[in-house]
Order: C-alpha cells, then structure tokens, then sequence
C-alpha cells in the first residue's frame, strides 16, 4: 500500500517552525515526510534537517521522498521521538533551531488494514508504531485483566461505557482469543447500549485510541520528550506540536504553560524556587474550516508552539 498522508496544518507550521534557513531542524514524527518535504524546502545548502520516525515504513518512505532532493543535508534515523537526545548526541549536535512534533497516528497506518490501527478496516489487532516491540493491540486485548482495561478505556479513551467494554472483551475471549479489528470492533458494539451507539462518533473510536496508545506508551513519554526537546533548542529557537486529542494537547499545553511561567512559588511571596521562564510567545492554532472541508482528519487537529528566551 502507497504511504499517502495528508499534512495537516503544514503552511502554518512551515511559517512558525523556519527562521533560519542555515540552521538545524529536527522532526521527530517524519512520517510520510509531508511537514519535512515543506521544511526541506525552506533551507539552503548550509542548513540541516533531522527526520526521525520508529515506524519502518515510514522511514523508508521518508527517504525516497527527501534524500538528494533538496539544497539542505538531509539526515533520517529510526528511532522513537523519546531518543532525540540520544539522536543529536550521537550527531555532535548540541542546539537546534527548531524541533516540529505531529502527534497521534498516520493516515497511512490508519488505512492499511494490516497494521491493525482501524475500526474501519478488518485487520490483525496490532497497532504498534514499531513492527520490532513486543507488545501489540492482541495482547493487550487477551491479556489485561478486565479491572486494568476497563482503567485503561477510561484513562486513554475516556470512554464512559470502560467498564462495560471491558467485562464484555474478557467474557468474548474466554470462548476465543480476539485476533482482528473486526471482532474487537463487535464486542465494543454489543458493549455499548444502542442508543448511546447511535450518537456522535463511531462507538469503537475511544477505546481503539486507548489501546494504541497504551502499546505505543504515547502518553507517558510526551511530556519528558517536550522537556528534552526545549532544553536542545538554541535561544529564540522555536518549538512546534501539532496534537489530536485532549489527552496529549493537555500534556503539551501544561509544559509550555509551566516554561513560559518560571517561578512557581505562591504570588503574595518572595520567589524562593530560583526558577526562570524559559519560553516565550506561546500559542495554538486550529485548521481553517476550508481544510476541513479538505480533509475530516483535520478537524480535532492544534498546533502549539512556542519561542525559547
């Protein structure tokens, strides 16, 4: 299957995210490389931009749509988003000039029944961004107690019918262990009372979110990324994350609302913490409703960004 994934947000991540067109750019969900064909396009010949990706395919892709097509040195590893330090370490980069992440899921991985991440499609229950872990959405499902799924589908999917959708996963495998999107997809609509059914979303969407994001261990490994992140940036460098969901764009907002603030000591007293701010224009923006039109996925999508001090 082709890896085609519509770049959301791209015109205004391109305007915040590249200043500089001799600096240091790194992303660190390269994907299908939409946002980094964008960036590459940017710089020059002294410039540099930094792809990483822990999907595979991704990577492979990536590199037949950036290397030796554009002015600037384009360099791309495999490696989770959490590992950027190590990834500029091992390059002898201490500071960049921008650092771009994009969240959640791609089209590709959503359309491609194989990798398991759809409700829509019949597939294998996997979901895992990197083919090489251990753990996948199948185990996940067959494994966990029914009081730990039930927390995760609450946790991750704020699901209101968690407890339900769990005790009906554990009562379904007993017969048989649940192999496919299509019969988890079943199980969540017998959970699931039919008029609640009926409203909004697909009944499935919440609790596939959980799952993914617990194989993928999303949440928990966000907020120190962002940390890492801003402490890589070179001063007025410029940090851009574009989110999905409420869950991450809460994490996102708290971090960058606690850097711009500094002190964190009770206002009616003297600052005894020694904290600083350390960024500053912090912002969001949302997809304009002619991109939505363009294109559904959009439509729960932010870009949050912020300027180093």
């Amino acid at each position: 299957m082709e890896f085609q994934h519509i770049s959301i947000l791209l015109q205004e991540s391109v305007d915040f995210l590249i200043r500089d067109a001799k600096g240091i750019y790194l992303d660190c969900t390269l994907g299908g490389a939409g946002h980094s064909c964008a960036f590459a396009e940017c710089l020059d010949k002294d410039g540099t931009l930094i792809g990483i990706d822990r999907d595979k395919d991704a990577i492979e892709i990536s590199k037949q749509r950036l290397l030796n097509k554009f002015k600037c040195k384009i360099e791309i590893e495999q490696a989770n988003f959490k590992d950027l330090t190590d990834v500029l370490d091992k390059k002898g980069i201490e500071k960049v000039d921008g650092i771009f992440f994009d969240l959640g899921v791609s089209s590709y991985q959503l359309d491609c029944a194989e990798r398991g991440f759809s409700y829509m499609h019949n597939g294998p229950l996997d979901m895992r961004m990197n083919q090489e872990i251990g753990i996948d959405a199948k185990m996940v499902v067959n494994t966990y107690s029914e009081e730990i799924l039930a927390k995760l589908i609450w946790k991750y999917g704020e699901e209101r019918w968690a407890k339900r959708i769990a005790k009906f996963i554990v009562q379904a495998r007993k017969e048989k262990q649940l192999a496919t999107t299509g019969e988890l997809v079943e199980v969540i609509k017998k959970a699931i009372p039919k008029g609640a059914r009926q409203e909004g979303a697909h009944p499935a969407k919440r609790t596939f979110q959980a799952i993914r994001i617990e194989v993928n261990n999303e949440l928990n490994i966000l907020e120190q990324t962002m940390r890492q992140g801003i402490e890589r940036l070179e001063s007025n460098g410029r940090i851009g994350v574009i989110t999905f969901h409420s869950l991450e764009d809460r994490i996102v907002k708290q971090v960058f609302a606690e850097l711009q603030k500094g002190c964190i000591c009770p206002p009616h007293l003297p600052c005894v913490c020694g904290k600083k701010p350390v960024l500053q224009k912090v912002g969001s923006v949302k997809p304009s409703v002619e991109e939505i039109t363009k294109n559904s996925r959009a439509r729960s999508a932010r870009l949050r960004y912020a300027v180093k001090i």
